[in-house]
């Protein structure tokens, strides 16, 4: 009976606190041990206080904080995620290699993956490791050649051998003696490869070192420039100038830039820094090698541009997802040709930047001069002469051509004291201008020059199309002058002498003596006498240099250059005259150490000539022919003197020009003033980049 009461008593309980719940109650107090409270309980009276609410009022306030401003916290976590995806997008895009990518680009960076195979592979030697440092190599005939590299003899058990069949032990053996080995090498420093002077073109064997038949090589000078102008090499890419519509326009744009070589000359030289401004613009750039000759990959990966291993499938892929593709030669028909056939309407987004002015590269690119969006030229003469050709050949093209001249780059221009965006308070341009002072004398004195030496420089590809034979044919005309009538003087006063007789001597004698007495008299006639000897001599001591400029480039023809060789083999006097140069990059030592530049191009003429105004930028005066581009820049008896083109009309006016600037150096001084002056108000860079402005709206605005 008493069990029964009380479980009655505990079923009466529990459907009291079912009620409870019913009527609003919780289930705290149930799971808590505690009785629910009643009505007229003190506790009960506690919760219509002003007292601190509960915890369950507290976390319902910040749900309904956290709903209320969900979507803001959305928003937020959108534009961080966005953020980190154009973070990650541009690092990919601009990374050198993309196995190193996960670290961000936090450790030390190779030679791209595109680089010369050459410059990544180890060196295998038969015997053991051999250290080859600044040695040079002589062939007969051959061109000295300085290489920096160690040579590393590799281990046979290379990671990548496919390791032998006999089992756990055999290559248990050879980790022994790989460990072996290793510990016997332990403390031995291991050789690395190491490759220097990247700015020097890979030289072909075509002049000796020293030779006094054809003259004497000097150069590069890349080390002297960096000593004296204390300007590092990593800083030579540009700054872009980020308020210009240039910038603005290409920023995150995607580019596929294609380059016919990459040897050190006009055109792979104007692609390369139109890469470079482009990148530091914001903008995304591959670059399509059609042939790796030359020395210009060590450069493209230095300055970050990512050149494309392959040049058909992958190259056609890439540019088809490219906001534009712009080829830098009519070399590039044969690629646009296969491009447009594989993806018709990539046609609509080529801009063709043609840089030749013969006809034989006309005939090569008019199967496809009417596809492309736009072609651009870099002179009103050479635009006229492609259209003419066209209109021959009955080809139409789709739009009006675009004419963008070549300019000087921010380097040069910052070497040459014109103001860049490279200039700082520590590197104004008049501190460049004193450097640039003390750059000249010092690679003048390498040269073995003088003050009164006028040495006339030609920087271009050796080809009959640039004229080097014709120019030392010109100098050496007035090198034989200058000695043959030096030798007259000589004969002359030789002869008076030997005439004079005895008798006449003694009368000079006796007309001689009352000047004599007078003091005065006498020793101002002395100082005149030593004034007049002095000043002839400094005349006889004046003398004509020619510099012939990229010596060992691939595109030079070699029989071409050997008939150069040949002429100064029968001249002999004219040999030791004539200096020559490798191919590089770093030009600025060679324009400062100059007094006139020779651009002697034959046929149509230059087609604009990008040195001309380099050099016109260091305060040069040019020679030149009256033909091209070189006519368009160079005002004749202004900046310069102009001559006609071919060997009988133009050699002996070369010659005459020649000799005038030898015998007149306040006008080398003032052309160089006016040229440079041209050169700030035409020839910079933001000149450039203005008209650039212009083909890639035209080719952007509808495909």
């Amino acid at each position: 009976m008493e069990e029964s009461s009380n479980n009655r008593g505990e079923f009466q309980a529990s459907l009291a606190k079912l009620s409870s719940l019913r009527s609003g109650g919780s289930f705290k107090s149930t799971l808590s041990g505690r009785t629910t409270p009643r009505s007229n309980s003190p506790s009960f009276r506690r919760l219509n206080t002003s007292r601190t609410p509960r915890k369950e009022g507290r976390g319902l306030g910040g749900s309904v904080l956290f709903r209320s401003n969900r979507v803001l916290l959305w928003l937020l976590l959108i534009t961080l995620w966005a953020y980190l995806g154009f973070f990650v997008q541009s690092r990919w895009a601009h990374s050198d290699k993309k196995e190193e990518f996960s670290g961000f680009g936090t450790g030390p960076r190779n030679i791209g993956v595109d680089a010369d195979p050459s410059l990544r592979r180890d060196l295998i030697a038969s015997e053991d490791s051999l250290s080859v440092n600044n040695e040079t190599i002589r062939n007969k005939g051959g061109i000295g050649r300085t290489i920096n590299v160690a040579l590393a003899k590799k281990e046979n058990d290379d990671d990548g051998d496919v390791p032998s069949p006999k089992g756990k032990a055999s290559s248990k053996k050879k980790k022994k003696s790989k460990r072996s080995s290793r510990g016997k090498a332990r403390g031995k420093k291991k050789p690395t490869v190491e490759v220097k002077n990247n700015d020097i073109e890979e030289q072909e064997p075509e002049i000796p070192q020293t030779n006094s038949t054809y003259g004497l090589l000097v150069g590069p000078f890349g080390s002297t420039e960096d000593r004296i102008l204390e300007w590092s090499p990593q800083k030579r890419s540009g700054t872009c100038n980020r308020k210009g519509d240039f910038a603005r326009l290409v920023w995150s744009r995607r580019f596929i830039l294609i380059f016919h070589e990459l040897s050190m000359t006009g055109a792979p030289l104007s692609m390369l820094e139109l890469a470079t401004e482009l990148l530091s613009c914001g903008a995304t750039v591959s670059a399509i090698a059609l042939s790796k000759k030359g020395g210009l990959m060590s450069e493209l990966s230095r300055r970050r541009i990512k050149v494309l291993e392959d040049k058909a499938d992958l190259s056609f892929k890439t540019a088809m997802k490219a906001d534009l593709v712009i080829a830098g030669s009519a070399v590039c028909a044969s690629w646009i040709e296969k491009y447009i056939e594989r993806f018709p309407a990539g046609a609509s987004q080529v801009a063709w930047w043609v840089m030749e002015n013969r006809r034989e590269y006309f005939d090569r690119s008019k199967g496809v001069l009417h596809r492309v969006k736009m072609l651009v030229f870099l002179s009103e003469s050479q635009s006229k002469q492609w259209q003419k050709w066209c209109e021959e050949e009955n080809i139409k093209l789709r739009s009006q051509p675009e004419i963008v001249p070549l300019s000087v780059n921010d380097e040069l221009a910052f070497v040459a004291g014109i103001s860049s965006t490279l200039n700082t308070p520590s590197f104004s341009t008049d501190k460049m201008i004193e450097k640039r002072h003390l750059l000249r004398e010092s690679v003048r004195k390498e040269m073995g020059l003088t003050d009164n030496d006028m040495l006339v420089i030609s920087l271009s590809s050796i080809n009959p199309g640039k004229g080097q034979l014709l120019l030392l044919e010109s100098a050496s005309s007035v090198i034989e002058q200058g000695l043959l009538q030096d030798e007259k003087k000589m004969k002359k006063l030789s002869n008076i002498k030997e005439n004079l007789s005895t008798m006449t001597r003694k009368r000079r004698i006796r007309k001689l003596l009352p000047l004599l007495k007078d003091g005065k008299v006498a020793s101002n006639s002395l100082s005149r006498r030593k004034q007049l000897l002095a000043n002839n001599k400094e005349t006889m001591q004046q003398s004509l240099k020619v510099l012939i400029g990229s010596v060992g480039s691939k595109s030079n023809k070699g029989d071409y250059v050997k008939s150069l060789l040949s002429f100064l083999e029968q001249h002999p006097n004219t040999s030791k005259s004539v200096l020559w140069t490798p191919a590089t990059t770093q030009v600025a030592s060679l324009y400062s150490a100059a007094d006139v530049y020779a651009i002697n191009s034959q046929g149509l003429g230059e087609t604009f000539g990008r040195v001309t105004i380099e050099a016109m930028a260091f305060g040069l005066p040019v020679l030149g022919t009256d033909a091209g581009g070189t006519k368009e820049i160079v005002e004749h008896n202004i900046t310069g003197l102009l001559h006609p083109i071919g060997r009988s009309a133009g050699n002996d006016v070369l010659a005459q020009n020649l000799l005038y600037l030898l015998k007149n150096q306040l006008a080398r001084k003032q052309m160089g003033i006016e040229g440079r002056k041209k050169v700030e108000r035409m020839y910079l860079k933001q000149h450039m980049y203005k008209k650039f402005v212009d083909v890639i709206v035209r080719c952007m605005r509808s495909k």
